[in-house]
C-alpha cells in the first residue's frame, strides 16, 4: 500500500489537501471502476453514490461480486480502504466547483453549445451535396445514380467507423484533444473535396473527412454525461441532439442555391470557412470536462507543489496496464458493448432505423421537388432545396417539446419511485413513435398523387418530430445508462444508425421505381410501427432486468 514515512515527512499537508471528504463523500464520484481488462467494474464490493444522488439526498448502492472470495469493504484494513487513503486525490466534496457537474450553467451551456457547433458542421456537409448531385456527376463522368448517390453516403459511411476509435480515446485523453484534433482532420480532407478532379479523389476524400467529423458524434453524449446530472440532462441533449438532425436538413437548402448560383465546389470550401471559426471558438472557449483527467492534472499539480510522489487518484492503477494495453481495451470498449450488451443493442437497431429513414427521404427531395412533372413539382434547384426547411422545423419543435417534457416527467417519476432511473426516459419515446410512420405515410401518398407541395412537407415535419423525439430519448437512456463509458456506449449505437444512413439512400431509387411514393414510405412505416410501437412498452417493463444483467451499466 502507501509509505507511511512519506505521509509523515509531508507533514500532513498532503493529507490536508487531498483527502478533504467524508467516507462517503469520497465514494461518491466514482461508481464505476474498470476491471482487469479495461471494460467492468473493480473486482471487489464498492458501496458508491453517484455526485447526482448525493446532491438530491438519493443513496444508489451496487453490490459487485465477480470474483470468488472478495472481501466486504467494511472487512478491510484502514490502510486497505480508499476512503481513509491520504494519498487519495479526489473531489473536495459533493459541491466542489472543480467537478465539470457543480460547473455554472452558463459555463456548461458554453461548453454544450460548441460541441453542438461541431456536431452541426460535419453533418451539414453530408448533405450539402445532395442538391448539386446530377453537376457533379456531369462534371467528374459519375454517370449512374447509384455511385452518385455514393458521393453522399460515403461520408456517413465514415461515421460508422469514426465514434469507435474517437469515443474509446476519449476516454483516455480527454474529450477537448481528440475532438480538436479530429476536427482538424475533417477540416483538411473537406477542403481537399473542393479541389477533386476525378470521381476517386471526391469519394476518397469524402470519406476522411467523414471520419474526422464523426468524433463529435460520440464524445458529445460523454460531455454530457460529464456535465450534466440526470434530471438537467434532457434540455442539454435537446440542444445536441438537435444538431447531427438538423444539419442534414441545413446542408440541402445552403448548398441548392450555392450549386444554382456558383459551383459545387462552394460546398466544400463554404463549410471549410465554417468550421475554422468553430475550431478556433473551440480553442478559446472549450474547456475539459472529463473526470478522469481532471483529476489527473490535479493529482500532477499537487505531487508538484508537495513534492508527493505516492498521490494518486481512484483510476490510478486500476485497468491494463501501459499505453498500448490501454489503448487496446479502450478501442475494444465500443465493439465488446455492441457484442455483448443488449440494451446498447436494442437501442442501437432503434435509431439504426430511424436514422436511416432520415436520409431516405433526404435522397427524395431532389427527385420529388425538382423532377419535372408528373414525375416531381418541376421546382428549380435553389426552389426545391427550401423544402429542407420542413425537415429543420420539425427537428426545431421536437426538440423544444420534447426537452422540458422529458426532464419533467423524470423529475416526477424520480419522486414517485425515490430514485432516478434510464427508464423514466422511456415516456416520451411514445408521441415520438406514433409521428414517425404517421409522417411518413402522409408525407409518400400526397407525394404520390402530387397534391399540393405543402402535403410532402407537414408530412416530412411530422416525420422529423418524430425523429428527434426518438433521439432525444434513446441517447439519453444510454448515457444514463453508461454513464463513465457514455462516449463508447454512444459510439457503439452509432455504428448501426451510420450503416443505415449510408445504406438507406442507395436502394431508395429502386424502392421508388418499384413501388412508388406511396407504397415505399408505407413499408417503412409499418416497419416503423413493428418496431417503434412496442420498444417504449419493452424498455419500460425489461429495460432495468437487462441492466442489472450489465457489470458495465449505472445501477446493473
Amino acid at each position: 500500500m502507501e509509505d507511511n514515512g512519506l505521509e509523515k515527512s509531508n507533514s500532513g499537508d498532503t493529507k490536508a489537501r487531498t483527502n478533504r471528504k467524508s467516507d462517503s463523500e469520497s465514494a461518491s464520484t466514482y461508481s464505476y471502476l474498470e476491471d482487469a481488462d479495461g471494460l467492468g467494474p473493480p473486482s471487489r464490493n464498492v458501496i458508491s453514490r453517484t455526485i447526482s444522488e448525493v446532491r438530491d439526498g438519493i443513496e444508489s448502492r451496487r453490490d459487485l461480486d465477480l470474483e470468488e472470495g472478495v472481501q466486504a469493504e467494511e472487512e478491510k484494513s484502514p490502510a486497505e480502504n480508499p476512503n481513509s487513503d491520504p494519498n487519495l486525490v479526489t473531489w473536495a466534496g459533493p459541491d466542489d466547483p472543480e467537478n465539470p457537474k457543480n460547473w455554472q450553467l452558463s459555463r456548461k451551456y458554453g461548453a454544450v453549445v460548441i460541441v453542438s457547433f461541431f456536431t452541426l458542421v460535419s453533418p451539414v456537409s453530408s448533405s450539402m451535396v445532395a442538391p448539386s448531385l446530377t453537376t457533379i456527376g456531369r462534371e467528374l463522368d459519375i454517370t449512374e445514380a447509384f455511385q452518385q448517390n455514393i458521393v453522399l453516403s460515403i461520408f456517413v459511411l465514415a461515421y460508422a467507423l469514426g465514434p469507435l476509435i474517437w469515443g474509446p480515446l476519449s476516454e483516455i485523453y480527454g474529450r477537448v484533444l481528440i475532438l480538436q484534433l479530429s476536427n482538424l482532420g475533417y477540416l483538411a480532407f473537406n477542403l481537399g473535396c473542393g479541389f477533386a478532379k476525378t470521381k476517386g479523389q471526391l469519394i476518397g476524400f469524402r470519406f476522411l473527412s467523414g471520419l474526422g467529423g464523426s468524433a463529435s458524434l460520440a464524445i458529445g453524449g460523454g460531455v454530457l454525461s460529464d456535465l450534466f446530472i440526470p434530471e438537467q440532462r434532457g434540455r442539454a441533449m435537446s440542444m445536441y441532439s438537435l444538431a447531427p438532425l438538423l444539419g442534414p436538413a441545413i446542408g440541402p437548402i445552403a448548398g441548392a442555391f450555392i450549386t444554382e448560383n456558383t459551383t459545387w465546389r462552394w460546398a466544400f470550401y463554404a463549410t471549410s470557412i465554417a468550421d475554422s471559426a468553430i475550431q478556433v471558438a473551440g480553442l478559446f472557449f472549450l474547456q475539459e470536462t472529463y473526470a478522469v483527467v481532471l483529476l489527473s492534472r490535479k493529482r500532477a499539480q499537487l505531487a508538484k507543489e508537495t513534492g508527493n510522489t505516492a498521490l494518486r487518484t481512484p483510476f490510478d492503477g486500476v485497468g491494463p496496464a501501459g499505453l498500448w494495453a490501454k489503448l487496446g481495451a479502450a478501442l475494444t470498449r465500443p465493439f465488446r458493448l455492441l457484442a455483448t450488451q443488449v440494451i446498447v443493442q436494442c437501442l442501437a437497431l432503434y435509431m439504426m432505423y430511424v436514422y436511416g429513414l432520415m436520409y431516405l427521404l433526404l435522397s427524395s427531395f431532389p427527385v420529388l421537388f425538382t423532377s419535372p412533372p408528373p414525375a416531381g413539382y418541376g421546382m428549380s434547384v435553389g426552389v426545391g432545396g427550401l423544402n429542407y426547411v420542413s425537415l429543420g422545423l420539425g427537428f426545431f419543435l421536437g426538440a423544444q417539446i420534447c426537452a422540458p417534457l422529458q426532464d419533467r416527467f423524470y423529475a416526477a417519476l424520480k419522486r414517485r419511485y425515490g430514485a432516478g432511473k434510464p427508464e423514466f426516459r422511456v415516456p416520451m419515446m411514445i408521441p415520438g413513435a406514433i409521428l414517425v410512420p404517421i409522417g411518413l405515410l402522409i408525407y409518400g401518398w400526397t407525394a404520390e398523387f402530387k397534391t399540393h407541395w405543402i402535403g410532402p412537407n407537414i408530412g416530412a415535419m411530422l416525420f422529423a418530430a418524430g425523429a428527434i423525439m426518438s433521439f432525444q430519448c434513446l441517447q439519453g437512456f444510454l448515457v444514463d445508462s453508461y454513464q463513465r463509458y457514455a462516449a463508447s456506449a454512444v459510439g457503439a449505437a452509432t455504428v448501426l444508425r451510420s450503416l443505415a444512413g449510408f445504406g438507406f439512400p442507395l436502394f431508395a431509387p429502386s424502392m421508388y421505381d418499384r413501388l412508388g411514393y406511396g407504397w415505399g414510405n408505407s413499408l417503412m412505416a409499418f416497419l416503423g410501427m413493428a418496431i417503434g410501437l412496442p420498444s417504449p412498452i419493452l424498455l419500460w417493463k425489461y429495460g432495468e432486468i437487462l441492466r442489472k444483467r450489465s457489470p458495465f451499466a449505472a445501477g446493473g
